[in-house]
């Protein structure tokens, strides 16, 4: 039997898996899909906007201890956060994708956003680091004709107007490739092929000015990301650095396999499309988790359980139209609102965010879902990610960051009582 069950394949069950399992458990993840990461910038916000404030966060650890109590980065805090992201930067670099932050070590970057907006990000993966904003340097934001969802002379004019000089320009698209519709995935692995970089990169040294750096769509190689990147950086003889897409995301890819294979060679399978749909319990303990197969209903036993499925809008909690919420799995309480009118407040950008997507399980300093009395209700289940209560990751800009911290930290809390039964 497993010593470890995690449910949900996004970044916070990936770190978790790991976390238990390079302390010896044995450990496996299903999930629905595949997470998130396939539609993130692939970068790690740890803390972008306090809740209320307007301003950015300049120095996102120091800021932590100004979230309200309640919030997930208050129960591991300064110590636990830093750590659990030094994991995750040891297990990427091993990977090859190496993420660096500012080189003021408690500070965000600033990197520019597919549409040209500044957004604070803690950690950057190797690719996008050339973007920094505090930097200069000129940028030409350089597009393909043709392409989808990158806007180079938006993104330009977004940035000019923030105070950094930029332009925009444009190659043909069979630069990549002679098909006309073909996603970011797809054109990221067709600059797999060092000819084709090779002849891109020539290309650009054409096009770029003495002095600039350049702004490419998030698609410079897939597998081979870091060849890619220095063969465009020696033939077009300039900095180059990848501006995110809409989705999906090739960083976020990227992330997402390296993660995987890492799991993988840990021992822990990762399998999807194994929808959680029922469950037996014990008293106050879970005894089998069980997912819907062609044939019959299959049961994941283990002796422990963690719960990584994600907040409303990833699926992990549901609602209906009278403004019941529910989490999805074991049908754990709530802090969401139950009435659809305490959801949202009147202004849809108010800075506070609405009400619904704070909402979530609540947990204890050992990251075990609690009741409202703050009783444990499945001595055997752990949440983790933005399915706890008290965040709200996209308005905080602090999705990454929840998700590896309370992730590291509930699967070492798990290994704890693990070894505690033993």
């Amino acid at each position: 039997m497993l010593d470890l069950l995690v449910i949900g394949a996004g970044l916070s069950g990936m770190m978790a898996a790991y976390a238990a399992a390079r302390d010896g458990l044995r450990v496996r993840v299903i999930a629905k899909g595949l997470g998130s990461m396939h539609w993130s910038a692939g970068g790690v916000d740890l803390l972008g906007y306090l809740p209320g404030e307007e301003d950015a966060v300049v120095t996102p650890l120091t800021a932590l201890d100004a979230l309200p109590a309640g919030h997930p980065y208050r129960i591991p805090g300064q110590e636990g956060v830093t750590e659990a992201l030094a994991l995750f930067q040891e297990i990427m670099g091993q990977s090859g994708l190496a993420y660096t932050g500012a080189p003021s070590a408690d500070s965000n970057l600033s990197l520019p956003s597919p549409v040209g907006a500044a957004r604070p990000v803690y950690l950057a993966p190797a690719g996008q680091r050339g973007g920094d904003l505090d930097d200069d340097a000129p940028i030409l934001v350089m597009g393909f004709q043709g392409m989808r969802d990158f806007y180079p002379e938006l993104i330009a004019e977004n940035l000019t107007r923030l105070g950094h000089p930029a332009r925009a320009d444009f190659l043909p698209l069979d630069m990549i490739t002679n098909l006309r519709d073909r996603n970011t995935i797809q054109l990221a692995l067709a600059l797999d092929e060092p000819e084709r970089a090779k002849r891109l990169g020539q290309a650009l040294k054409v096009r770029v000015r003495s002095g600039e750096r350049i702004g490419l769509p998030a698609i410079l190689g897939l597998d081979e990301h870091p060849r890619t990147l220095e063969i465009l950086a020696a033939e077009s003889g300039a900095p180059v650095f990848e501006i995110p897409t809409l989705p999906p995301s090739a960083p976020g890819v990227r992330l997402h396999k390296a993660l995987r294979a890492t799991l993988l060679d840990a021992g822990v399978r990762v399998e999807a499309g194994m929808e959680a749909m029922g469950f037996e319990r014990e008293g106050k303990r879970i005894r089998w988790v069980e997912t819907e197969t062609a044939a019959r209903p299959l049961k994941h036993r283990a002796s422990h359980f963690l719960l990584a499925t994600g907040g409303i809008l990833g699926g992990g909690i549901d609602s209906d139209h009278t403004g019941k919420a529910w989490e999805v799995v074991f049908g754990l309480p709530l802090t969401t609102p139950q009435a659809r009118s305490q959801w949202f407040r009147p202004e849809f950008l108010d800075p506070r965010g609405q009400p619904v997507f704070r909402g979530g399980v609540p947990v204890n300093n050992e990251w075990q879902p609690v009741d409202g009395d703050g009783q444990v209700v499945y001595e055997n289940v752990w949440a983790a990610g933005n399915v706890l209560a008290h965040t709200d990751p996209i308005l905080e800009r602090s999705l990454e960051g929840v998700a590896i911290a309370t992730g590291v930290a509930a699967g070492q809390a798990i290994v704890q009582r693990a070894g505690g039964h033993a």
